[in-house]
């Protein structure tokens, strides 16, 4: 018996090999394969490579050749020996996008609250909002904070699957650019497009008035450039404009252009321009005009051709004083 269980192994060829296998994207794609075909007879040993989609396997040939090996990594859904098996897991990229649409979107739970204040009117929301939204930075720090997330994320996965490397990193560039293109998306999409959306919504003002972006209703409109740093402040300017009794109407315009209508018996520019949001976050008129006509025209007339214009020279007309025709001295 000594001497049969001798001739035997005598017989064995182990044989070592380089495999490549294309399609494991994770520690558990190596770990799959590793199991299913270290668990073969013959297979002595196998060890795979997720940074070069390779696998180091030592078998003994007299009881099973490469064929085999092939057919089994084959039927776990992998490429191998250039097959062109459907590969497991081939819908990894939309599993990524939806990571990254997920790490993007944390940091903004709260800019949800407020675009679903702003559409339900919620004024407890936006008011929670207001202090938020006078930092000229506030934009810029949740845009960090996404990226960090996704980040951390990344490395987590990276060395989750021992691919915390350069190498690794250039091996899993598909992963890594979904999960930060579809961040940078996110935020791109609520910044730039929902939030100044959300500035031509109708509000309610303090008087209890719905005021929308129509222009009709007042009877002067003030055109004004503010300095915010990005689109997404809108909402800001144009809650604080529409809380104030005798506004009409304001309507955003990209980048940073807000159009107020107005009625003069209730409010005036000067009262517009003393809002405290407009210390943070300065305006330029550009623009200013009546029913009657530009305002401006009328800023430079002499007291005497203001006179005039309504058939007298004793209308009353002073600095910053108006007579019946709409003449104005600023």
């Amino acid at each position: 018996m000594a001497k049969k269980k001798a001739k035997n192994a005598e017989k064995a060829v182990i044989k070592e090999d380089m495999i490549e296998i294309w399609g494991m994207h994770c520690k558990s794609c190596m770990d799959k394969i590793e199991s299913e075909v270290g668990s073969m007879d013959g297979v002595d040993f196998i060890r795979a490579n997720l940074i070069e989609n390779k696998a180091m396997v030592r078998y003994d040939s007299s009881k099973i050749g490469l064929g085999k090996i092939y057919e089994k990594i084959r039927a776990l859904g992998y490429k191998a020996g250039g097959d062109d098996a459907v590969v497991d897991g081939a819908d990894k990229s939309k599993m990524t996008f939806t990571q990254g649409v997920a790490y993007a979107l944390v940091p903004h739970i709260g800019c949800i609250a407020f675009i679903i204040g702003s559409v339900l009117g919620a004024t407890l929301l936006m008011e929670f909002f207001k202090p938020l939204l006078m930092n000229r930075f506030f934009f810029h720090i949740l845009v960090a904070i996404s990226i960090g997330f996704a980040t951390v994320s990344s490395a987590f996965y990276l060395r989750k699957n021992g691919l915390l490397s350069f190498a690794g990193a250039m091996r899993k560039w598909q992963y890594l650019s979904t999960m930060y293109g579809s961040t940078v998306g996110i935020n791109l999409l609520l910044f730039l497009i929902i939030f100044p959306m959300l500035a031509n919504l109708s509000s309610v003002s303090a008087a209890g008035a719905v005021v929308g972006a129509d222009l009709s209703g007042g009877d002067s409109i003030l055109r004004m450039a503010v300095d915010i740093p990005c689109p997404g402040h809108a909402p800001l300017i144009s809650e604080e404009l529409k809380a104030i009794d005798g506004v009409v109407g304001v309507k955003y315009s990209f980048p940073n252009i807000f159009d107020v209508a107005f009625d003069s018996l209730k409010t005036s520019k000067d009262a517009m321009l003393s809002l405290v949001v407009f210390g943070e976050y300065p305006a330029t008129v550009l623009e200013e005009s009546s029913e009657q006509g530009s305002i401006e025209q009328f800023s430079e007339l002499p007291e005497s051709e203001a006179a005039s214009c309504c058939g007298s020279s004793t209308c009353g007309v002073s600095s910053g004083g108006s007579c019946g025709c709409g003449g104005y001295r600023g």
